[in-house]
């Protein structure tokens, strides 16, 4: 190698070496600055808000980023409707907002103050079950039970829709809803029973 190539690789390395420690200090130095700041607390970032759920009102303090889901069983304690995929894809957090279902694990806290929200926990009255949950019972529409909040929830809204005038049509509309244990079968039935009782 002669004298003038090994300078020039000599100077390639130095670069190279100073630019990666300019890069790893650059990498370094924020990371190093959000390490050293106090921890914000929820109380201090929060957003005040009141959830209207199962005719209740609840003041919380939330995270902006936080999902109806999450405050419904973290913070209300509220666990009937359960986090499944956590990506709108199962059904399994079905509540009702204003009225219509949604999926609570798509939806921010935040944006359903003033609303009026039920859960699966709020269906029964005065110690006596919905119809839908009494349907389910007598057509074991249920095995391990994940997904039964949600489908009751579902199923609820189906029958308040008018979308029960045949099988296909339950199925079509409950089709959001999924169950790993495959007993669609006796939810249709479940469905279709409970839509002949007389609503309240």
């Amino acid at each position: 190698m002669t004298e003038e190539a090994g300078a020039s690789r000599h100077k390639r390395r130095t670069v190279l070496k100073a630019g990666g420690a300019a890069v790893a200090g650059a990498v370094a130095h924020p990371v190093l600055e959000a390490s050293a700041a106090p921890a914000r607390t929820e109380a201090a970032t929060g957003v005040p808000i009141t959830l209207r759920v199962n005719g209740k009102p609840h003041e919380l303090t939330v995270e902006a980023r936080v999902t109806l889901l999450d405050a419904l069983r973290e913070r209300l304690d509220l666990t009937g409707a359960k986090k499944g995929c956590d990506r709108g894809e199962c059904g399994a957090c079905t509540v009702h907002v204003d009225g219509r279902r949604i999926k609570s694990c798509l939806t921010l806290a935040v944006m359903q103050e003033g609303r009026e929200i039920t859960t699966v926990e709020g269906l029964a009255r005065d110690g006596r079950l919905h119809p839908v949950q009494e349907a389910f019972i007598r057509h074991d529409a249920f095995q391990c039970g994940a997904c039964t909040s949600g489908q009751v929830m579902s199923a609820v809204a189906v029958i308040e829709e008018g979308h029960t005038r045949s099988t296909d049509e339950i199925r079509e509309w409950m089709s959001g809803n999924l169950c790993r244990c495959a007993v669609y079968p006796n939810i249709v039935a479940a469905v279709r029973d409970a839509a002949k009782e007389p609503r309240s």
